[in-house]
């Protein structure tokens, strides 16, 4: 992750426990002014609690936070949350039900006078597209809306840091995404910087520069999208980042290693491999295959077996039996309609190799 005494939030060596129970463990990492980043991981992993720790709802048990510089949060310390100019965005939205769209925008500039509090609450309906929303209440507003009326409420004060706790997780799939991508868009134009904490990796590539997966307590990678997805760093990344499966496989000589569906020879990476074992090259190993390396080829002599299959529009997400019993996932244009149980011929074309050594 990137380190830097200029950086805007700096978190180092964090921990945090509900009682004798650790939630975030030695976790640190360093974000630059205008960086928009996101933790990215399962329930329960310790994501929102590291957000509530740099908003000031939580105390630290070690370590220290840092804005700006300044420390706000170490043991027995911790600025109070009102203090630190951090907006935050909750997963609710917790809008104020009896306040119209302008009230609930302008909640935090009561100290200014009338005319400056009005003209930056209209500055802000226009710039989440909400311009002739004001006067209209948050049960009147659809989800997508009530999100916008959220995050301009908590730009409005000019805050150096904005937190967005799961802030799509109430919405429709369909859009998620694109809301994130409007609210990257508005958050870069603003200038901010930004935290995001989600499960949703969709959401996490639409909206973050930087993302660390989190389990248990730590960042297991602090990383852009593409390197999470092409060069994980451990089983669990691989397996969380994107849609895959492992199938048994050999390190044959450097740079090529075979599995059933043929021999994989691109930019291979090994993934904690033992400096002896993959100097060898007789290394059993475990390959990740994305669904996009396994290709649908009629004239191919590989055959697999239709186990399953995902409509997606202009896709079809096929689960596959190979003869061995081993499954893979295959993405094949949706005029490619195979019923269940049909055999399907398949070649692999992977340019990125992950392979990790074998488990037992």
């Amino acid at each position: 992750m990137n380190r830097s005494r200029s950086a805007l939030l700096e978190l180092r060596g964090v921990c945090h426990a509900y009682g004798d129970h650790p939630t975030v463990e030695h976790l640190s990492l360093a974000l630059q002014a205008g960086t928009i980043a996101c933790l990215l991981g399962p329930s329960g992993c310790g994501k929102t609690t590291v957000l509530r720790c740099i908003a000031g709802f939580e105390p630290l048990r070690e370590g220290e936070i840092a804005l700006d510089g300044e420390v706000v949060s170490r043991p027995g310390f911790g600025l109070p949350p009102e203090k630190r100019r951090v907006g935050m965005v909750f997963q609710d939205y917790a809008l104020f039900p009896h306040l119209d769209v302008a009230g609930n925008v302008g909640f935090a500039l009561a100290g200014l006078p009338g005319a400056e509090r009005a003209a930056r609450v209209s500055e802000l309906l226009k710039a989440v597209g909400l311009a002739e929303a004001g006067r209209r209440f948050p049960h009147q507003l659809s989800g997508g809306q009530q999100q916008r009326v959220a995050l301009a409420r908590a730009l409005a004060a000019r805050p150096r840091l904005i937190l967005l706790d799961e802030p799509f997780s109430s919405l429709d799939v369909e859009l998620r995404e694109r809301l994130a991508g409007e609210v990257r868009a508005l958050l870069k134009a603003q200038g901010m910087t930004a935290v995001l904490v989600t499960h949703d990796q969709l959401e996490a590539f639409a909206l973050a520069d930087e993302i660390g997966v989190m389990c248990a307590g730590r960042i297991l990678q602090w990383d852009s999208a593409y390197n999470l997805y092409h060069r994980p760093a451990d089983r669990f990344v691989a397996d969380f980042v994107g849609e895959g499966s492992f199938v048994p496989g050999r390190v044959t000589r450097a740079g090529r290693v075979e599995v059933e569906l043929g021999a994989l020879a691109g930019e291979v990476h090994i993934v904690d491999a033992p400096p002896a074992a993959s100097a060898t090259g007789q290394m059993l190993v475990d390959v990740l295959l994305r669904p996009d390396d396994v290709v649908h080829d009629h004239a191919s002599p590989v055959r697999a077996q239709v186990l399953g299959k995902a409509f997606r529009g202009a896709e079809i997400l096929y689960t596959l039996r190979l003869s061995s019993g081993a499954q893979v996932l295959s993405l094949v244009p949706s005029h490619h309609n195979h019923a269940l149980g049909e055999s399907i011929g398949v070649r692999l074309a992977a340019d990125h190799v992950i392979v990790f050594p074998r488990t037992a």
